[in-house]
């Protein structure tokens, strides 16, 4: 990059504000760099399936038989799946030895998130990046901030993808590595060693980036300073998919619920591989605040209570039907459709 142009410096300058530093080239005007991972983007197709919207659902379960050697961390990173969200649909399954033949779930079934479904929604509680594209949904696992450095719950919008960004650490951080007696550049350099990984897609919002990694351990966890971590061989292809200008929406919603084919699916998530007690109290309210609202919002429906109970005691992030439109019942048992019962506004309904 010449940099004897004010505005190339007026550039450079802004980035390095945020951490990250323009190596030459906007990605989707370069060409191949020295990093494996952007070697390959030659092949810019999405490394996970497009699914197609069905009402609020998205996707199908689908199972994967390990061989002696395999764990989940090795699984996720080859099949873009994040580590806990395998553990949390596997229960019972040792994640760093599943053994050889073991049969798995994959969960990459989906009850959308309630929000726009447009361009990139990262909820933090599931650990998973949504992208709506012109024909389905994409779904990447993402690590996410820690509850001492959280992500922000933010409305933004991409303004700049990068190839082999460098990194210009915060004060914040460098203070920390100073802290534990470890020293830390003002600068990494693009390479292996660099945190960011092969590519980057710097946000509106100041200071916060979606990136690659150097690390294969941590995406789909929460393991950031506040950015969002993807694996190399999915940030490498992602942003050739991604316009400047698309908007970036961040939220956290740990109970989704939605329509699907007059059906009623839920989906639950813990926030940790652990469930404790005062997890799962957290989750109850939240499930019943939400089953409540959506029924009085759809008085033709039923739902039952054993499907929720079941749905929130595991809490695996897998869909789970938990009733059906009254109309599509009575259709399938061939009969009329049963009378709703009456509600008072603001009555509280036991399901």
């Amino acid at each position: 990059m010449q940099l004897n142009n004010p505005f190339t410096w007026l550039l450079v300058l802004l980035l390095a504000s945020s951490g990250v530093q323009a190596s030459g080239q906007h990605a989707p005007e370069s060409g191949p760099g020295e990093q494996a991972a952007t070697d390959q983007a030659a092949d810019r197709s999405p490394r996970v399936p497009t699914f197609a919207l069905n009402g609020d659902l998205a996707g199908e379960l689908q199972v994967f038989t390990t061989a002696y050697e395999d764990t989940f961390a090795g699984i996720g990173n080859e099949l873009a799946l994040g580590y806990l969200e395998l553990v949390k649909a596997n229960p019972g399954v040792d994640p760093w030895l599943p053994g050889d033949g073991t049969v798995i779930t994959l969960p990459r079934m989906y009850v959308l998130p309630d929000v726009p479904r447009k361009g990139i929604v990262i909820n933090l509680a599931e650990y998973r990046l949504y992208y709506f594209a012109e024909d389905g949904v994409q779904v990447y696992p993402v690590g996410v901030g820690t509850e001492e450095n959280p992500s922000p719950l933010t409305n933004a919008e991409v303004t700049m993808s990068l190839e082999s960004p460098a990194w210009y650490p915060p004060a914040s951080i460098r203070a920390e590595y100073e802290a534990s007696g470890d020293f830390l550049p003002r600068m990494i350099p693009p390479g292996p060693g660099n945190p960011l990984g092969s590519h980057a897609l710097l946000l509106s919002e100041k200071g916060y980036l979606i990136h690659g990694t150097n690390k294969q351990f941590g995406v789909g966890m929460a393991v950031s300073h506040g950015c969002f971590r993807m694996y190399n061989e999915d940030i490498s292809r992602f942003v050739y998919q991604v316009e400047k200008g698309t908007p970036v929406r961040v939220i956290r919603e740990p109970v989704k619920l939605g329509l699907s084919g007059g059906e009623v699916w839920l989906e639950v998530h813990r926030p940790r591989e652990d469930y404790t007690a005062e997890d799962r109290d957290k989750l109850w309210q939240e499930v019943f605040a939400k089953v409540e609202g959506f029924v009085q919002q759809h008085p033709d429906v039923q739902v039952r209570r054993q499907s929720i109970e079941i749905a929130v005691d595991q809490a695996d992030g897998i869909p789970t039907m938990i009733g059906e439109k009254l109309t599509q019942m009575a259709a399938d048992e061939g009969g009329e459709p049963p009378q709703q019962p009456k509600t008072e506004p603001g009555q509280t309904l036991y399901f």
